[in-house]
């Protein structure tokens, strides 16, 4: 792991480079960092198309020694609300202990003749720590074809607070392989806790 300088000043300048309100979104993860050294951290920008209007949207994880923090900041165009754009930016910092589960989800082109150590085409990375769940429901069904009774629901309920897709085609092989070493760094931090 880089020198914590680095790894902020780094943070720095990938947000830069991002282009996407830097100072804006500099100013929003700093303020939610403090003066805490950053472990690690990944800058996801992602662009969307919503009817006539294109949406970008830049997601800022960043790992400290004792918290999780997620910045988004989305852009909007000028509305009933608004007379002019605006962007809306938010922090949410989450203390490691209360992250239950981190799943990293890989996708691979030709597996049987997969090298390890070779970069995964794509990765979903999905953080839960409780403040969203989604809940999966289906009517419930016994084994009997003509049976028409009700058999209540079942389902799922999953946490799914944040979900970040990462692929070598859209966003290129450096965000990915900092998206992995993010999801490592992560894991490791939470681990020592558990």
């Amino acid at each position: 792991m880089a020198k914590t300088s680095t790894t902020s000043q780094g943070l720095r300048t990938a947000i830069e480079r991002s282009g996407y309100y830097p100072a804006l979104v500099a100013e929003a993860v700093e303020a939610a960092v403090g003066g805490e050294p950053v472990r690690s951290y990944l800058v996801h920008q992602e662009t969307t198309f919503d009817q006539n209007e294109v949406r970008r949207h830049v997601t800022v994880l960043v790992l400290t020694a004792n918290r999780f923090i997620v910045s988004h900041t989305d852009e909007q165009a000028a509305d009933s609300t608004s007379p002019t754009p605006y962007a809306t930016t938010s922090t949410e910092s989450v203390k490691l202990g209360r992250i239950s589960s981190i799943v990293v989800s890989r996708v691979v082109a030709n597996p049987e003749s997969y090298t390890p150590g070779t970069l995964p085409r794509e990765i979903v990375l999905t953080i839960g720590w409780g403040a969203v769940s989604r809940i999966d429901l289906e009517p419930a069904a016994c084994g009997d074809p003509d049976c028409d009774a009700d058999h209540g629901y079942t389902g799922s309920s999953t946490a799914d607070d944040l979900s970040l897709r990462v692929s070598e085609a859209g966003d290129g092989p450096e965000t990915v392989r900092q998206a992995l070493a993010f999801a490592q760094a992560l894991s490791e931090a939470t681990a020592d806790l558990h």
